[in-house]
């Protein structure tokens, strides 16, 4: 723990990625901020590549820029110029049909940015250990809470006990912080199974990301730094436990026919991640002297690369809600002020849900008859050049009404 007094303004629970950026723009708007972290401190300092990595729209690439973050990791970072978006079957290939997003078309450059988990975790964590406004507590768990009218109380696994005029929960999909709120959750699984990886190949991908729907779920391929490439490999569950089972090489086997030979022999790198696809949604993202962020708000499927988009997206509208709210001299964990964040982001991710949901019941099946019509459908998409430009500045998250920081803009 670094510094010494436990009553700050903010208190946030889970580290994460969210976590650390909402301190950072609370800190930078004046507030004070105390972040309990699960993860040891020499953990989050480890700088091996371990093939996890992030697909970052180009809103959250100038949030991260206003917050002083983006100058730190840019030169890792890898950007995304094209999408190609295309239906098909392991080992036959894609669909005559595809749906090609060409960042020409869109005056603001690249629609995104991939960067490694590595980078971005240790920018915040040197960003954070640098600012005076910030606490971090590491490798310690919250274990309970309480809130009364003026603060909320939580107490650590080691009896620490810490106060704040508000808490935030950052703590993801299964948040203890909202379940000891008693905030329920609406949501199901999608019987899939997200498998991760990176994999390096002969040839150069030229910054082009591939959306590959087959039966089973969707195949993310997306470019990284020099000829490497990140994985997001969606499969039934009972496939995907067998698929985990496997050796690398046997791995490695499983899964070149759906990627195919356009980028040449591939070959794994770093570690292979899991985990269960599902959509599951906060009832409510704000409760007494709370506010949820992030995972612990809501989860969705991955197949548009939206999720850690969506969380910073939170993190800057709470941000911005709760510094306004401060210099105007008001109680930053009213109910008038919390009301203003859940209904600020409360739309927009029931329409991104609901969106992912549809799209992926839409293609993750063999029906002759849904894939002539979706694969005509983004042949139309295709042919029609403002509906396309439409949607790549939605998946550059520039559509809505968005935060300032999401702007580039300081609070």
């Amino acid at each position: 723990m670094t510094g010494k007094n436990p009553h700050s303004d903010v208190l946030i629970i889970g580290g994460g990625l969210n976590g650390p950026a909402l301190a950072l723009a609370l800190a930078q708007g004046g507030l004070s901020v105390t972040i309990v972290d699960a993860l040891p401190l020499e953990m989050l300092r480890q700088d091996d590549f371990d093939g996890r990595a992030y697909a970052l729209a180009l809103a959250s690439r100038h949030m991260l820029d206003a917050l002083g973050i983006w100058p730190q990791v840019a030169a890792h970072s890898q950007p995304i110029q094209d999408i190609i978006v295309s239906d098909g079957r392991p080992g036959e290939g894609a669909a005559p049909w595809t749906l090609h997003f060409d960042h020409a078309e869109l005056e603001q450059g690249p629609m995104g940015y991939m960067l490694e988990d590595r980078f971005l975790r240790r920018a915040l964590l040197q960003l954070i250990e640098q600012d005076a406004r910030i606490t971090a507590i590491h490798g310690r768990r919250a274990v309970a809470q309480t809130t009364d009218a003026d603060h909320a109380q939580v107490t650590l696994d080691d009896g620490t006990q810490l106060s704040a005029r508000l808490l935030a929960g950052c703590d993801g999909r299964d948040s203890e912080t909202a379940r000891r709120a008693g905030i329920s959750r609406t949501g199901w699984g999608y019987r899939q199974t997200g498998l991760v990886c990176a994999i390096a190949h002969e040839r150069p991908h030229n910054g082009i990301a591939h959306q590959f729907f087959m039966p089973s779920g969707p195949l993310g391929i997306l470019p990284l730094p020099d000829n490497r490439s990140s994985i997001v490999w969606a499969e039934t569950d009972e496939r995907a436990k067998w698929i985990n089972s496997l050796s690398d090489d046997e791995y490695m086997a499983q899964l070149h026919p759906r990627f195919g030979d356009f980028l040449g022999r591939i070959s794994l790198q770093g570690k292979r991640f899991s985990y269960p696809l599902r959509l599951t949604l906060a009832n409510s993202f704000v409760g007494r002297r709370l506010a949820l962020v992030g995972d612990a708000a809501h989860g969705m499927h991955p197949l548009a690369g939206q999720g850690l988009n969506m969380g910073l997206r939170d993190v800057a509208a709470l941000a911005e809600v709760l510094i306004t709210a401060a210099r105007r001299g008001e109680d930053i964990a009213s109910p008038l002020v919390l009301g203003r964040y859940q209904q600020w982001r409360r739309f927009d991710v029931a329409s991104m849900a609901v969106a992912t949901d549809g799209i992926n019941r839409l293609f993750s099946n063999d029906n002759s008859l849904l894939r002539l019509g979706r694969d005509l459908g983004l042949g139309l998409v295709n042919a029609l050049p403002p509906l396309r430009r439409g949607f790549m500045r939605s998946a550059a998250g520039l559509t809505g009404d968005l935060p300032r920081l999401m702007r580039g803009m300081p609070i």
